[in-house]
């Protein structure tokens, strides 16, 4: 499936570049210097609009304060982790929660559930960070994008697919603290989206998940695997 000008670059873990066709950069779950699946080219990444944070784990928002001040970026997240942020000098920040959509000209984003935790680390130890999502990005030709975040599979997927029908589905597999490519492989029959796009896998010792598992569950279903190598792009 092409992304109709659309462009979608992995930089390992969670960490996503989704380009729109107008040209506007949304970075998910920003972790680059010191995620060992991140391109050393990508750790002065200089490009973002929006950056969308699905919760509060350094592997996921450990780039978020040095990208959003290097270009002024809007960061979007919870309420929790909006305040964190902005008590940090982070200039532009919108606190939401699940449920709601900010609109950005032609551009949707939607804050959804997941289920997972979303402590901050601090100097002073963890602190609390809200509750954890993951979000559906509608894109100015209609193209809708998920980035599940961490999460177990849930049955209210089947909201998400009802609401919001993703084309597109960003899935974490790695197991341990999320889904494993077994939980994947039943959020896809739940999601029903045209492509699979795996991560949070093999990051760490324990992310034991791999992408010929969730091939070989996904074997029989109408869906297309898109198994992306870090700093890949998808279009």
């Amino acid at each position: 499936m092409s992304l109709d000008g659309a462009e979608l670059t992995w930089l390992g873990h969670a960490s996503f570049v989704l380009k729109s066709p107008g040209g506007r950069y949304i970075v998910f779950d920003p972790w680059l210097e010191g995620n060992p699946k991140c391109p050393q080219e990508f750790y002065n990444w200089d490009k973002a609009d929006y950056i969308l944070l699905t919760h509060g784990h350094f592997d996921h928002m450990g780039s978020a304060e040095m990208l959003a001040k290097k270009t002024g970026a809007t960061v979007i997240s919870n309420f929790e982790i909006a305040t964190y942020l902005a008590s940090l000098g982070v200039a532009n920040t919108i606190g939401m929660n699940k449920g709601g959509t900010l609109e950005f000209g032609d551009i949707k984003i939607t804050m959804v559930y997941a289920d997972h935790s979303s402590g901050i680390s601090t100097d002073a130890g963890i602190i609390y960070g809200g509750e954890a999502a993951g979000f559906v990005v509608t894109l100015e030709n209609g193209l809708s994008i998920y980035h599940a975040g961490d999460t177990n599979v849930f049955g209210d997927m089947t909201l998400i697919k009802t609401l919001y029908a993703p084309d597109v589905a960003l899935l974490p597999i790695g197991g341990h603290y999320t889904m494993s490519p077994k939980e994947a492989a039943y959020a896809v029959d739940l999601l029903e989206p045209k492509v699979v796009i795996p991560m949070h896998y093999g990051t760490f010792d324990a992310l034991k998940g791999s992408p010929d598992a969730l091939k070989d569950l996904l074997a029989d279903k109408p869906v297309t695997l898109e198994v992306l190598q870090p700093g890949q792009q998808y279009r």
